[in-house]
């Protein structure tokens, strides 16, 4: 759509031109390559990862194309998952299911605890797969910065497990920015309820025997050996979602396995943030407040702030990441009343303003995630006592001329306070849209336009991201040198920047 010349689009300037994402968006060479399947050709997909999160990104990739091959280190966990693919043949380690089903794959998918992501997506590009990656893409900078370069040398299709970079909300809130809508954005906040799993605990229990179903060695991959423990004698059962001290879930808790809350939620989150401001590297991030604290785990809650230089026309801008929360942060400026982040629900469930918004991937007006509706808002303000509250996420972004509101996945972008809303008009659609998060990674493998959290846009996201988990481990304002990959001022948060391997375990 061309861009009209009126008020809406005096802030861009010299932007517009660097404003789409370089390899994303449409914006990057077609992948159509030699040996890349026809669009009607079922792709033939191999999961590493096949209970939790990893079984519902194999249901959504199975309504389209093949599920050829499972792996799992946990039969306990995974058995729900190999029922339902009783005659697909089933593995523990993921090398060895790469290299006996190679003929068979096509493309995999890696739903592991983060410290397993990058060697697991790597072995498979080696291969020359496709990959579907969960978020955060990798635990460590050096990881992301490896599994870019090895997707650029593979010239293989990637995504990023971040559905919200597929939502419409996203594109809206980059396109209302660009447009100059709130004027110069310099602060964002950001907020999330997680963990929703133990963080800052002191001791871990006793050693216990591995139960049967469980591959223990492999579960920690290159991670360094310890014990296992169920966690039971704690006083404090500290898993909510059943199972041990360390998995199915608690694993996101820990230093060597995972990333906190930020790695839970920040690629959601953030995403939207990430693309409307073009965020890249930051010069500087630091904790600014932690309780709770581990010499083995994450803390319980924290803020962290993040200082980003100017970006082309776009002047420096600080973010706020909160994390712990029991409510909406207070943010100064903002209207006493107004719904920041995700928006309340009718408590009756169902589908629309009798029963609240539509599910993400279930909106019947073809976007994808929900969008911001006016006249439901409007009933709902008036009925307040049919309300639910979700637990507090979002972000808010403060312009010099207004505010900006997203939920957790950037839907139901909204102008703040939300009365703008009235008779607002979008600016014209500057970005594609998305088939759907899983869609958008199949179309790619089959030779369309990269998906929208291609590597190219995942590894710069995440690796920003993941200076703010290091900030958690040490005091102080990190710099940071994007060149040179380290910070200048501090020795101690550097050894955290790449990942130690166990002994028999390499991306070789």
């Amino acid at each position: 759509m061309a861009l009209e010349t009126n008020r809406r689009h005096f802030f861009l300037g010299t932007l517009l031109a660097g404003a789409v994402p370089a390899a994303g968006f449409g914006s990057a060479p077609s992948l159509k390559l030699a040996g890349y399947k026809s669009p009607n050709e079922k792709l033939n997909i191999a999961s590493i990862g096949a209970g939790g999160k990893a079984a519902s990104d194999i249901a959504a990739c199975a309504q389209t194309e093949n599920i050829v091959a499972l792996c799992d280190v946990d039969d306990r966990q995974a058995a729900a998952t190999y029922k339902r693919y009783e005659n697909v043949p089933k593995y523990k380690d993921f090398r060895r299911m790469l290299d006996k089903e190679d003929k068979n794959i096509d493309a995999v998918i890696v739903c592991t605890p983060d410290h397993m992501h990058g060697i697991c997506a790597m072995w498979a590009m080696e291969r020359g797969k496709h990959v579907y990656v969960q978020k955060p893409l990798t635990r460590t900078v050096w990881e992301a910065r490896q599994l870019l370069e090895a997707a650029r040398k593979y010239k293989v299709a990637t995504q990023m497990g971040n559905q919200g970079y597929s939502n419409e909300g996203t594109r809206q809130v980059a396109e209302m920015i660009w447009a100059g809508e709130i004027g110069e954005v310099k602060e964002v906040h950001a907020w999330t309820d997680r963990p929703l799993w133990p963080q800052g605990l002191t001791q871990i229990p006793p050693e216990e025997p591995v139960p049967d179903t469980l591959d223990w060695d492999l579960w920690l991959g290159i991670a360094e050996m310890r014990p296992f423990t169920s966690g039971k004698d704690t006083g404090r059962y500290p898993n909510r979602f059943g199972g041990y001290f360390y998995q199915p879930f608690n694993w996101r808790g820990f230093y060597d396995f995972g990333c906190g809350a930020l790695g839970d939620m920040a690629c959601h989150i953030l995403g939207a943030p990430n693309l409307a401001l073009r965020l890249g590297p930051p010069s500087s991030v630091e904790c600014i407040r932690k309780e709770g604290t581990s010499p083995f785990m994450f803390p319980e809650r924290s803020v962290i702030k993040f200082e980003f230089p100017a970006r082309g026309n776009m002047p420096p801008v600080t973010l706020y990441w909160y994390d712990g929360c029991k409510e909406t942060p207070k943010i100064p400026g903002v209207p006493e009343g107004e719904w920041l982040g995700d928006m309340p629900y009718y408590t009756g469930g169902g589908q629309g303003p009798q029963g609240g918004p539509p599910r993400q991937g279930q909106q019947r007006t073809g976007y994808v995630g929900r969008v911001f509706d006016w006249e439901q808002y409007e009933l709902m303000r008036k009925e307040p006592d049919k309300l639910r509250f979700p637990p507090p996420d979002g972000a808010l972004f403060i312009g010099d001329k207004g505010m900006i509101t997203t939920g957790t996945y950037g839907e139901q972008t909204r102008l703040i306070p939300a009365e703008k809303m009235k008779d607002y008009r979008f600016p014209p659609q500057l970005l594609t849209r998305s088939p759907g998060h899983y869609r958008d990674w199949i179309r790619a493998c089959k030779g369309g336009e990269p998906a929208c959290s291609n590597f190219e846009v995942a590894a710069p996201f995440t690796e920003w991201m993941l200076l703010g988990v290091i900030a958690l481990r040490v005091e102080g304002k990190l710099e940071y040198d994007p060149v040179k990959m380290r910070f200048t001022n501090n020795n101690e948060a550097n050894k955290y920047l790449k990942p130690t391997f166990r002994k028999g375990w390499s991306f070789a």
